[in-house]
């Protein structure tokens, strides 16, 4: 299983970002997959999550409404959109593969990616 994150970065209060996470050595379409978040001093944090098809979004109510979850099974693409950037949103991202349950247990995640979000 591998999973390559890109995106992310520094972006002023109320700004945008995506983040991508490219899949493989598994049936990518086969699983749900989520995005969970790290900040300093404080323990994981559930993002978002999709379903294997795509039809089902689940959103922490912390960014619900600012972020999007999306995939691209053709391509073993995971992404998250994120909108009206808050400094609490500052964190290193990840995406996990399966339900933020199996994060838990498994842990299988990207490499992170850092988001800044700072005037």
């Amino acid at each position: 299983v591998r999973l390559e994150q890109s995106g992310g970065g520094t972006v002023q209060p109320g700004g945008s970002l995506r983040l991508s996470c490219a899949a493989s050595g598994f049936i990518f379409s086969h699983y749900d997959m989520t995005w969970v978040r790290l900040a300093p001093g404080k323990g994981s944090e559930f993002v978002s999550q999709i379903s294997a098809g795509g039809g089902n979004k689940i959103y922490a109510s912390s960014v619900k409404g600012r972020f999007t979850i999306s995939r691209d099974n053709a391509n073993g693409l995971l992404y998250l959109q994120m909108s009206d950037l808050k400094p609490e949103d500052t964190a290193q991202y990840y995406c996990s593969k399966g339900t933020y349950s199996d994060y838990k247990r498994y842990n299988i995640t990207g490499q992170g990616t850092q988001v800044t979000v700072s005037s």
